[in-house]
């Protein structure tokens, strides 16, 4: 009888997992021909305010750690200072920028990621490669489910939580031990209401992301 629960349970979550994964698809390609006017404006607007290349591309690992080709759209220029050294971001960060980030509007070209299936619309956000080496297994777990543009940790904190990495992680992890369509639907909701007020957009302070030492160099 349990066996026979088990079983019953593992094919519900396949078939969910499915759905996810047809839907994803689904909605990313409309999302791309719906939003491909505004897409084109804004791309515009920032070959003519940072100049090129328009799209901010960088490789992150996804589902298994594999390697994937990530989009946004650039928000920062390559001013740099008299020794050839980049500026520090906040400088480099323009208004066009800052807006596209206070909006969300930099993250539209991840639906090209998630159309090709490097991504999906909610998971743990994909963070830097370099990064997997410092992972404990219990925060490698974050990559037993595709990245996403949005996820559990970013509604419940979103850049707050980057100075708290444990947290997020443990956030990550939970995303993916209690996985439904439901909880992806609940995620996508608190997403926009979080776009629409503007809520946790930066970390006071900053205008990236502290970076993540590792255990290691933490408690050196």
């Amino acid at each position: 009888m349990l066996f026979t629960k088990q079983f019953q349970d593992v094919r519900s979550k396949n078939y969910s997992r499915f759905i996810k994964f047809v839907l994803d698809r689904f909605v990313a390609a409309i999302a791309l021909l719906v939003f491909s006017p505004l897409t084109l404006v804004l791309a515009i607007a920032i070959y003519f305010r940072m100049g090129r290349p328009i799209l901010f591309t960088q490789p992150r690992p996804g589902k298994n750690a594999r390697i994937f080709n990530f989009y946004k759209f650039r928000t920062m220029t390559d001013e740099r200072d008299s020794n050839g050294n980049l500026l520090p971001d906040e400088k480099r960060l323009t208004a066009l920028g800052k807006f596209l980030r206070q909006t969300s509007l930099d993250e539209l070209p991840q639906f090209w990621n998630v159309l090709k299936g490097d991504m999906s619309f909610v998971g743990p956000r994909p963070l830097l490669v370099k990064y997997l080496e410092r992972y404990t297994h219990e925060q490698a777990r974050r990559h037993q489910v595709k990245p996403g543009i949005t996820g559990w940790a970013q509604v419940n904190g979103r850049r707050r939580l980057d100075q708290f990495w444990d947290e997020k992680f443990k956030l990550d992890v939970w995303y993916v031990d209690n996985w439904s369509l439901w909880l992806d639907l609940k995620i996508l909701f608190l997403t926009v209401w979080q776009v629409l007020k503007r809520e946790d957009i930066t970390q006071e302070g900053h205008v990236t992301s502290e970076e993540f030492k590792g255990q290691v160099e933490r408690r050196s």
